[in-house]
């Protein structure tokens, strides 16, 4: 003699839904245990429960979103300030300044850094056309998009300065005119979960589109 186990009945159940129609005064014979505590209730009053906390996870995550949503318009307006002061830039000191603004005052890097390779004349003094090595400027060619992590094992940790100790996670966003790149952007901060890896990177994205326009712009 075979036995149902609880796999047939569920099975049996699922492809025989008029079972309960049949069947309709078993239902409120039928009590299972509460789910928050150790007293049985009814099929009825399980599926009433059930129902209420698919709703609070529901709203939950409506709020999530929302938040998400808020975040995301804050965001698109501090890259519209930015971009609004970068097409209004006409020198290379102009455009800079208004990175290093927005970029420390709007979205709170305490930490930005640049380097350019192609040196234009009488540019050598400025920090931003110190050389880099053939292996960073092949890194940025190889970058499809933003790198976001740990600073270790990099050269740019050292583009900020005196800070550079305190520096735990970067973004490095490349640069370029064209087809190849002609720079790179440090973000740094020390917070190692600011910048980490698997983190989106659409706004740096565009945030490198930007400054790659503004520069070849005013480096020509």
């Amino acid at each position: 003699m075979s036995y149902l186990n609880a796999d047939d009945v569920a099975d049996y159940l699922l492809h025989n839904p008029q079972f309960f129609e049949e069947h309709a005064d078993l239902v409120s014979k039928i009590v299972i245990p509460h789910p928050h505590g150790g007293r049985t209730i009814s099929i009825t009053e399980r599926q009433m429960l059930t129902l209420r906390d698919k709703n609070r996870e529901l709203e939950k995550k409506m709020g999530e979103l929302m938040l998400y949503g808020q975040d995301n318009d804050a965001i698109s307006e501090k890259m519209h300030r930015l971009g609004v002061a970068m097409i209004a830039t006409s020198t290379f000191q102009s455009v800079l300044h208004t990175l290093n603004f927005h970029l420390r005052d709007d979205f709170a890097i305490p930490h930005v850094a640049m380097r350019l390779w192609g040196c234009p004349t009488d540019a050598e003094e400025l920090p931003e056309f110190t050389e880099v090595s053939e292996e960073l400027q092949v890194f940025a060619e190889t970058l499809g998009r933003p790198y976001c992590g740990s600073t270790s094992g990099f050269e740019t940790s050292s583009w900020f300065g005196e800070a550079s100790m305190q520096v735990r996670s970067q973004a490095l966003i490349a640069m370029r005119n064209g087809g190849g790149s002609i720079g790179m952007i440090a973000l740094g901060s020390e917070d190692a979960q600011r910048f980490y890896a698997g983190m989106g990177t659409l706004y740096l994205e565009r945030l490198g589109e930007m400054a790659s326009a503004a520069l070849a712009r005013v480096l020509r």
